[in-house]
């Protein structure tokens, strides 16, 4: 699927820098710039470059300086805002931008036209530029191509006073090493450093300004009626890989992506693509990983475990699965999942009560796709040790009450994924019996019910699975989990289910905050295992649609609600207290359709009119991140994207309706 841009795209220059593209290598590095060439963001970069998978991540080359030149003088075709208000606005010679496979530009300036191509290699910290270009005036031209580096990690502007080294080739900088090839003219020119404007981080209160230096540039030199080129490859090992050799392994890897997910719509093809850019190696663990969201997010166990089933399941890519859920399963204390990993010598943090519950979801919904017994086998010991945890209690107060629900939060740790903490606020206070969790209980324990079969066949013969040898020191029956699973469904229905409303609780905690009108009852209609009778899912899915839908996503809280916040913006405090009062979150949508589709049995004229929803998404995927879905939008009015302008767990619920759609609901559990 291709996305063209025209000029109406940058008829301004704020137009211009509202939607970037995004590449990335696998590891953790990408390349992200807007559709004007313009960094409008201090993680916008033309290569973040990844030294240790995923999260050691630098920004190296920040942006680049294009502008050509003749007798008659010079056209300056790269975009920019700079801090003492000055711009480059060569979007005025920008006449076509395209992404498929690769970002490209074409430009016309005089009688020269300039196309321009960038393409990351994957598995490596390599970017190619190619330009094209065709003089069909009648003076000889030189292409200019000057870049700015930075060399710091991730979100950190270089102080003035740090210094670079160049050599044939090499730049160094902070300890690190950049190599560079080109078939142009390298020329010295006096070191200069440019302080830019970051207009979306200024909006999001973070830092307005930083820095970025440079000491040559590259020029291609182009007689009038000739047609020239110009490569330049940037990598932080050395290599002979080519700029054709990179484009031809970008475009296949791409391509066995989109055939091996299968899917049929156009759009979900281009997702299924667009998802394997949150997939990156972990050097820790030697598996893979996920990253939640670009430009902000580290990989998080919560994300990872609701983004996998349509990232990875959805899309085929099975293997991937099963390295991501044992890598998980390696990481297993104490009955919960790490929600962020460690770096260096740093411990994971188990900040969260859904992570191993939905790692059990997944490894069911991995069996259903694959039906591979020995995989869970594999895993059932890590189950049991889960579900005996939250029975028994585990951390953050986390433990089966006598009702057989679950209870979840004290003091001020916030373990459900409405989590934000402003210093001693807690927004979104879900102590208590959260709704989602106590559904994503009693998947577990149905899942549980059925693996027990597995697990005691396989016992029987010999293989007990395991991960290092961990076992569980009680085994349950899968009768005893039906009894569990029966007494939490008794007691949910009882205790959540308001008759007058004719919706769920968000929470049961004593407090005003148990009968606001939130998202998370969907999570619990679109599970696997229904937890409520027909008739009362249909009911919440109606009340969701009058009071949460928009076709972006769902918001956090009812409008009328008199905790809701219209915008997110501003201050780091301002962004948190509406992060989940009101803002609207794109995931969620998905759980809303999925329910939507088997509440209405997965007729025809249910998908019909799902497929009719989901074609406003193209829209959403043109904006802000070309070919991805964001994290959030505004309560009031979603119309521009906010926060990170990718987001894994939006992209991968996505799939997973696309893939009920096209392969019909799963049978009814």
């Amino acid at each position: 699927m291709r996305w063209i841009y025209g000029k109406h795209d940058w008829s301004t220059m704020e137009r211009g820098l509202e939607n970037c593209f995004l590449m990335t290598n696998g590891l953790g590095g990408f390349s992200s710039l807007t559709m004007t060439g313009a960094v409008s963001r201090i993680d916008h970069a033309v290569l973040m470059a990844c030294t240790k998978a995923p999260n050691h991540r630098f920004n190296l080359v920040h942006r680049l300086k294009e502008c050509v030149e003749t007798e008659s003088g010079r056209t300056v075709l790269s975009c920019q805002e700079f801090a003492d208000g000055n711009r480059e606005e060569g979007y005025r010679y920008l006449s076509c931008f395209s992404y498929e496979d690769t970002p490209v530009w074409q430009y016309q300036a005089g009688g020269a036209e300039v196309r321009k191509e960038m393409g990351l290699a994957r598995g490596r910290n390599c970017l190619a530029l190619r330009y094209q270009i065709v003089n069909r005036g009648r003076e000889a031209c030189r292409l200019l191509v000057t870049p700015f580096f930075q060399f710091t990690r991730k979100g950190v502007s270089p102080e003035e006073t740090q210094r670079f080294a160049r050599e044939s080739g090499r730049l160094s900088a902070n300890g690190l090493t950049l190599y560079f090839r080109t078939d142009g003219e390298v020329v010295d020119m006096p070191e200069e450093t440019e302080r830019y404007a970051y207009r979306y981080d200024a909006r999001d209160g973070r830092s307005a300004e930083g820095l970025a230096w440079t000491d040559h540039m590259i020029v291609c030199r182009t007689g009038a009626g000739e047609t020239g080129t110009l490569e330049i490859i940037y990598e932080t090992e050395p290599s002979r890989e080519t700029a054709d050799m990179l484009f031809a392994g970008i475009k296949d890897h791409r391509r066995r992506l989109a055939e091996e997910a299968g899917f049929r719509a156009p759009a979900a093809r281009m997702l299924s693509e667009s998802a394997d850019q949150f997939i990156a190696r972990r050097e820790s663990t030697g598996g893979y990983t996920v990253l939640a969201g670009y430009p902000f997010f580290e990989d998080w166990g919560r994300d990872t475990m609701v983004a996998l089933p349509g990232l990875c399941i959805a899309t085929g890519r099975y293997g991937v699965a099963e390295s991501i859920l044992r890598t998980f399963a390696e990481y297993e204390r104490d009955g919960l999942m790490p929600n962020l990993f460690p770096e260096g010598g740093s411990e994971p943090q188990y900040n969260t009560a859904d992570a191993a519950l939905l790692f059990l979801n997944c490894v069911w919904l991995y069996y259903e796709a694959t039906g591979n017994e020995m995989f869970v086998r594999e895993m059932y010991p890590v189950m049991e040790r889960i579900v005996d945890a939250y029975i028994r209690g585990t951390a953050y107060g986390i433990h089966m009450d006598p009702d057989g629900l679950i209870m979840a939060g004290e003091g001020l740790a916030q373990v459900t994924w409405m989590d934000v903490r402003a210093g001693d606020i807690l927004p979104t206070p879900r102590h208590g019996k959260p709704v989602e969790i106590n559904a994503y209980w009693y998947n577990a324990l149905r899942i549980m019910e059925r693996f027990q079969r597995i697990a005691e066949h396989g016992a029987s013969e010999g293989d007990g699975g395991g991960t290092k040898g961990k076992r569980c020191a009680i085994r349950r029956s899968a009768a005893d989990y039906a009894a569990l699973a029966e007494q939490a469904k008794k007691s949910f229905a009882e205790q959540f289910w308001m008759e007058e409303k004719g919706y769920l609780k968000d929470v049961i905690s004593g407090t005003p905050a148990d009968v606001q009108m939130r998202c998370n009852q969907i999570l619990a209609v679109s599970m696997p295992f229904s937890i409520l009778d027909k008739e009362k899912e249909r009911r919440i899915v109606d009340a969701v649609y009058e009071k949460l839908y928009t076709p972006y996503g769902l918001r956090t809280l009812a409008q009328d609600d008199p905790e809701f916040h219209p915008r997110y913006g501003g201050s780091m405090y301002e962004r948190d207290m509406a992060y989940h009062q009101g803002t609207v979150w794109v995931y969620p949508l998905g759980a809303y359709y999925l329910a939507y589709l088997k509440v209405h049995g997965g007729s025809g004229e249910a998908a019909g009119k799902v497929r009719e929803d989901l074609q406003v998404l193209e829209s959403a995927m043109r904006e802000g991140c070309i070919a991805q879905l964001p994290e959030i939008y505004d309560g009031e009015n979603p119309s521009f994207s906010r926060g990170c302008f990718a987001q894994a767990w939006s992209v991968g619920e996505i799939l997973r309706v696309y893939k009920v759609l096209e392969t019909g609901l799963p049978q009814e559990c």
